[in-house]
């Protein structure tokens, strides 16, 4: 058996192709403003990925550059004129931040309904509870790779290898919402295998390369990688891919899985922040 690849590029392709067609009917054009601090090499190219994405969907794209020495209260100051503005629709400000700034601080100074990351404290909040308004961008991506498998997740057990605030702690929240039962992994979690090989959805967010083999897994399971680590020069994920794939149902690749999608929902996102801004 070889696994079905989900293919994120394509998924992601029809998801802005549809946001366009949405925009043309706007009277007002959405607007998307991206703070970067630094000059993170990795940052830089992500940067430019969603200013490219914006401008082909016809959006309002903004990028405020700001040198990597800059304060915390310099860098609040900055983010709250993004607040202010009435072209800028959502934002975000690109991680990681300069070691010397608190990054949850500089999160929470954004304006809930213009969080395009669904990142602040209350969006997180509004998840918990289920008042799903602005959904953090790369967990909403990882449901729909999910869901176009087309498999009723309903009483499916899902495990979750990471337990970040941006991946693995949503993500755990939207299975739970589909009625999935969920077990959450991390570094403590042990032996890892006895978890992941009772997975029919299994996400991989850790960070670590191939960490996730294809004998660690359930036949059949739908594999989704969130990893994004760099050996050699090369784009690989959490997960083995090719003994991954021999085992799998369903399985992401990288590149070209999580991450088109991750800015896919970006550009959907700015168009919830639109919806929700106070009318005057």
């Amino acid at each position: 058996m070889t696994a079905k690849i989900i293919d994120g590029n394509k998924i992601a392709g029809e998801i802005r192709e549809d946001i366009k067609k949405r925009v043309k009917k706007l009277k007002e054009k959405p607007g998307l403003a991206v703070v970067l601090v630094g000059e993170n090499p990795a940052s830089k190219v992500y940067v430019s990925f969603k200013e490219k994405d914006s401008k082909e969907v016809g959006f309002h794209s903004a990028l405020k550059k700001l040198k990597d020495n800059i304060n915390e209260v310099d860098l609040v100051n900055e983010v709250d004129k993004l607040n202010q503005d009435p072209k800028i629709h959502g934002m975000i400000v690109q991680l990681p931040l300069p070691k010397h700034i608190n990054p949850q601080l500089i999160i929470d100074s954004i304006l809930p309904h213009k969080d395009a990351d669904g990142f602040t404290a209350v969006n997180m909040g509004n998840l918990f509870i289920g008042n799903n308004r602005i959904v953090s961008a790369t967990p909403k991506g990882v449901m729909k790779l999910i869901e176009s498998t087309g498999v009723n997740l309903e009483g499916k057990h899902a495990v979750v290898v990471g337990r970040s605030n941006i991946v693995g702690k949503p993500i755990s929240i939207l299975l739970q919402q589909k009625h999935c039962t969920v077990t959450m992994c991390h570094s403590r979690s042990k032996p890892l295998e006895e978890y992941t090989k009772q997975a029919d959805i299994l996400v991989a967010a850790v960070g670590k390369p191939k960490m996730i083999t294809g004998d660690m897994l359930k036949p059949g399971a739908i594999v989704i990688d969130v990893g994004i680590n760099r050996v050699e020069g090369k784009l690989v994920g959490d997960v083995d891919f090719e003994s991954a794939k021999k085992v799998a149902g369903y399985i992401t690749p990288v590149p070209g899985g999580v991450g088109p999608m991750t800015r896919a929902m970006l550009l959907e996102n700015t168009l919830e922040c639109m919806a929700l801004a106070p009318r005057k």
